[in-house]
C-alpha cells in the first residue's frame, strides 16, 4: 500500500503544487502586470473553475478507458498551458491560461480518487486516502518556500517552468511506475443514457450528495485562504514572501498531520462518528476565531494559531468524506469521483468569488468567509446526515 500511495500522492501533487507554489508571487505578479488584487485572485478562481469543470470529462472517460490514458491528455494540455503561463504577457492572457491549466490539472484529482476505489473501501481507502494526503502535504509545506527561492532568482515566470518540469516527472511516473487498476471487464461504455442514469443515481443520493457538499464547503473554505491569505499576511502584517511560505506552511502541518489519523480514529469510532465531530470542531474554531478578530484581537500569531487548529480538524472531514461519499458506487466510481469534485470545486470557486467582494486587505473578511463555510458544512451534517440512516459507521 506504501508504493501505491506513494505514487498515487506525486500524481495528486502536482495540481496543489501549481497552486501552492503561485501564492507567495500573487503580490509580485500583481505589481509586475499592473493588475488589481482582484483580477490577481481570478488567476486562482478561473484555475479552480476550470478544473471543478473539466471533471465531469475525466471521470466517465477513465471508467471507459482505464486510467492511464486520461493521466496521459490530462498531463499534456497541463504542460502546454504552464509553458504559456511562463510567457503570459498580461494578467488576461495568465487567467486565460490558468484556467487551461486547471483544464489539464483536473485529471489529478479525479483519476486518483477513482484508482482508490478500485483497490481500497470504507476504513482501508480512508487510510490509503490518508496516506496519498502525507505525501501531497510535501507541496503546501514546501512548495511556497521554493517559490519564494525561485522568485529572488528569477522572478514569478520562473515558477511555471518549474511546475512544468514537475508535469513531465508526472508523465513519466504514469508511464512506467503505475499499472493499471480498472479491469476491461469493469469499464463502462460512454453514453448519454449511461452518464443521464448515473449521474440522476448520485444526484439523487442523499448521501452522497450530503458528503460531497459537506466535503465541497470543507474545501471551499481553504480556496478562500489561498485566495486572501498571500495579500492578508504581506500587507497587513508585513511578512515577505518566505515569511509568508513560513506561516502557510503551519496551516498545511494541521491540516495533513490531522488526516493520518482519519483512518485510525474511523476504525476505532466509526467515520460518521469522526466526520461529525471534526465538523463541528472546525466550526467551533473559525466561528471563535471570527470573533476574536472583530473584537480586535486578530494578531499575527492568532491568526496562524486558530487557522492551524481549524485546518486540523478539517483534515479529519476530507480524506473521510472523500472515501465514503464514492463507497456504494464503485461501478460508476470515475463518474462519482468526477462529479463530486465538480461540484465541490464549483462550491470552492463560488466562495472565492463571493469573499473577493468584501476583501480589505484585511483578515477579518478572510477568517469570516472561512468561518461561514464551516458553519454550512456544520449545518449539512446535521440537517442532511442525521436523517440518513445507510452510512456505514
Amino acid at each position: 500500500m506504501l508504493r501505491f500511495a506513494l505514487i498515487l500522492g506525486l500524481l495528486s501533487a502536482v495540481g496543489p503544487f501549481a497552486i501552492d507554489m503561485y501564492l507567495p508571487a500573487m503580490p509580485m505578479i500583481e505589481d509586475d502586470l499592473g493588475a488589481s488584487v482582484a483580477a490577481t485572485q481570478m488567476t486562482l478562481t478561473a484555475y479552480f473553475i476550470a478544473f471543478g469543470l473539466a471533471q465531469l470529462f475525466y471521470g466517465p472517460w477513465s471508467d471507459q478507458v482505464g486510467r492511464k490514458p486520461p493521466l496521459y491528455l490530462g498531463l499534456g494540455i497541463f504542460s502546454v498551458a504552464t509553458v504559456g503561463c511562463a510567457l503570459a504577457p498580461s494578467i488576461a492572457w495568465l487567467i486565460a491560461l490558468r484556467a487551461m491549466q486547471g483544464l489539464g490539472g483536473a485529471v489529478l484529482m479525479v483519476v486518483p480518487r477513482a484508482i482508490i476505489r478500485d483497490r481500497y473501501t470504507g476504513v482501508e481507502g480512508t487510510k490509503l486516502m490518508a496516506m496519498v494526503m502525507l505525501v501531497i502535504s510535501v507541496s503546501p509545506m514546501l512548495a511556497p518556500l521554493a517559490g519564494s527561492g525561485l522568485m529572488l532568482v528569477g522572478g514569478w515566470r520562473l515558477l511555471f517552468w518549474a511546475m512544468f518540469v514537475a508535469a513531465g516527472s508526472s508523465l513519466l511516473v504514469t508511464a512506467f511506475a503505475f499499472r493499471e487498476t480498472l479491469a476491461p471487464a469493469s469499464r463502462v461504455a460512454i453514453n448519454f443514457r449511461n452518464l443521464r442514469h448515473g449521474a440522476g443515481v448520485l444526484l439523487r443520493d442523499p448521501v452522497f450528495m450530503g458528503l460531497t457538499m459537506i466535503g465541497g464547503f470543507g474545501m471551499a473554505s481553504f480556496f478562500v485562504f489561498l485566495a486572501n491569505a498571500a495579500f492578508v499576511y504581506t500587507d497587513q502584517f508585513g511578512l515577505t514572501p518566505t515569511g509568508f511560505s513560513i506561516a502557510f506552511a503551519v496551516n498545511a502541518i494541521g491540516f495533513f498531520s490531522a488526516s493520518q489519523a482519519a483512518g485510525p480514529l474511523g476504525a476505532r469510532y466509526g467515520m460518521v462518528q469522526v466526520m461529525r465531530t471534526a465538523i463541528f470542531g472546525f466550526a467551533s474554531v473559525t466561528m471563535a476565531l471570527t470573533l476574536v478578530v472583530a473584537m480586535g484581537g486578530g494578531t499575527l500569531y492568532v491568526i496562524i494559531a486558530g487557522l492551524a487548529l481549524g485546518n486540523a480538524c478539517l483534515g479529519l472531514v476530507i480524506p473521510t468524506t472523500m472515501v465514503m461519499a464514492l463507497d456504494e458506487h464503485g461501478d460508476i466510481a470515475g463518474l462519482a469521483s468526477s462529479l463530486g469534485g465538480t461540484l465541490q470545486m464549483l462550491v470552492g470557486g463560488v466562495m472565492m468569488v463571493l469573499s473577493a467582494q468584501f476583501f480589505n486587505g484585511t483578515a477579518l473578511p478572510m477568517v469570516a468567509a472561512i468561518a461561514l463555510c464551516a458553519m454550512a458544512a456544520l449545518g449539512l451534517s446535521i440537517w442532511i446526515m442525521g436523517r440518513v440512516g445507510r452510512i456505514a459507521a
